[in-house]
């Protein structure tokens, strides 16, 4: 349909400037959150006094601590370089306009279709559809992302050379082939939970806000400035929440894509990090993720929405 091939164009014309700049100014950040989910990450041992022995003495055992954020930070910047935080934003730039163009079209078009099959506009649709645009957009972009991690998590020393984005895949393929592009699919998959919930939780709010939007009686019809700022708020809390619930399949992912690791399977790295680290450790990264996803995500949704509304407005 026209309308669904203008989602498409606008919104990747837009994400080569938008989105673009925002992957430039968040790329340290996403940094941050892949070098503090990968399993490379050095953990300081802390000595921790263990009480209750059978003689009634205390036992001091050593117990691993994260490194904070500005720790790893700290680290970066005195052993690689500023340059370092910057690792892996080629593949970013590559692939932000097309993933949100190829999520929000699939999106939209999914949506078409799941509300002549469900009841329209119910959550069983914004759910199906949000599952499914992120189903394709996943299945097509892992290659561009799996580049991403691997960039980020190369650690070279100042001054040493470091693979650009055209090496990585090379060596990717030589060392792994193709299905080495597809490593962490799974964990992506299951990351389509976020996405759902995400979306579940803000169409539902949209239409709180709509609804409250028709009962003002100086209502015109039509959308204002607060209106879309009412959704970005709706975003941003949507987001905050998915992102907090679904977050382990971020570090599963990381881990999966390590290269040489360990680490082979959805299950069975699940199960090495819960028992080796904690299940804290499904929750290293977290802070970078949120500070860098909800403000974008926010941005994102409304801008669609602004798309839609002036497609759907009827012409002069």
């Amino acid at each position: 349909t026209p309308n669904f091939a203008y989602t498409f164009i606008y919104l990747f014309l837009l994400g080569i400037k938008e989105l673009s700049v925002g992957a430039i100014v968040t790329c340290p950040l996403e940094v941050l959150k892949t070098r503090l989910q990968s399993s490379g990450l050095t953990l300081r041992p802390v000595f921790q006094v263990q009480l209750g022995t059978v003689h009634g003495a205390g036992v001091i055992r050593p117990g691993p601590v994260t490194p904070s954020l500005l720790q790893v930070l700290r680290s970066i910047l005195e052993k690689e370089g500023p340059s370092s935080l910057f690792r892996g934003l080629g593949p970013n730039l590559v692939g932000v306009a097309p993933s949100r163009a190829i999520y929000f079209a699939s999106y939209s078009k999914s949506k078409e279709t799941f509300n002549n099959i469900f009841v329209p506009n119910s959550g069983v649709v914004h759910m199906s559809s949000a599952g499914f645009a992120a189903f394709v957009t996943n299945s097509l972009m892992n290659p561009v992302w799996m580049v991403k991690t691997r960039m980020q998590l190369e650690k070279k020393a100042r001054g040493e050379k470091k693979m650009n984005a055209l090496q990585c895949a090379r060596y990717v393929y030589r060392t792994e082939g193709v299905r080495g592009f597809y490593r962490g699919l799974t964990a992506s998959y299951a990351g389509i939970s976020e996405t759902m919930i995400c979306f579940l939780i803000y169409e539902t709010l949209k239409k709180h806000l709509a609804a409250g939007r028709l009962a003002t009686p100086a209502d015109n019809g039509g959308k204002g400035p607060s209106d879309f700022l009412s959704l970005m708020v709706a975003a941003a809390f949507a987001k905050g929440c998915a992102s907090c619930i679904a977050y382990p399949h971020e570090v599963i992912r990381t881990r999966l894509r390590e290269e040489g690791s360990k680490y082979k399977y959805f299950f069975q790295t699940a199960r090495l990090v819960a028992v080796e680290e904690g299940y804290a450790a499904f929750y290293r990264g977290l802070i970078p993720q949120l500070i860098r996803q909800i403000p974008n995500t926010a941005i994102v949704l409304s801008t669609y929405e602004l798309i839609v509304h002036l497609l759907s407005q009827p012409s002069k």
